[in-house]
């Protein structure tokens, strides 16, 4: 899945490959924004961990689940 995050004063997102489900992402980032934590944490699929500040944070944006595609079928 991926997660586009956007960070205050930053001209690029980031953007990670989940292995989480929406859900767990949507809990993970409530949790820091309910004041649990001062970071965001979230692992992507190659095992890199993300910090962000929880007061840096503008926005995060949970995409849908992709499949890859392997092959040369129509677009």
């Amino acid at each position: 899945m991926e997660v586009k995050i956007g960070v205050q004063h930053a001209p690029r997102e980031l953007v990670l490959e989940s292995g989480e489900s929406a859900e767990e992402v949507e809990r993970v980032v409530a949790e820091a924004l309910a004041g649990k934590s001062q970071l965001l944490s979230l692992t992507d699929e190659k095992g890199r961990r993300v910090l962000v500040p929880v007061d840096r944070l503008a926005y995060v944006d949970i995409g849908e689940s992709t499949t890859r595609r392997v092959g040369f079928g129509a677009l």
